[in-house]
């Protein structure tokens, strides 16, 4: 499961066997994590964050999306 991305204590990666699901990514933090899908960015699994956590999560997939993306295409070959 390669690790993207690290903000602060938010680890950004996803599964290699995420290949047939739409773009998205996970994020954790302890034991959360979150699901999110990249293209458009939307929440699907908030996996025990609370809201603030979200929100700043979801903060940090925006000013990112276009290296989560590219590293989703890169990985699995899209």
């Amino acid at each position: 499961m390669p690790t993207v991305l690290r903000i602060g204590s938010f680890r950004f990666f996803f599964y290699s066997g995420d290949r047939t699901e739409p773009i998205h990514i996970h994020v954790e933090n302890g034991d959360n994590i979150a699901k999110v899908w990249l293209d458009p960015i939307r929440l699907q699994n908030s996996g025990g964050f609370n809201r603030s956590e979200i929100n700043k999560i979801l903060s940090i997939i925006f000013e990112h999306q276009k290296e989560l993306l590219e590293a989703w295409n890169e990985y699995f070959g899209n």
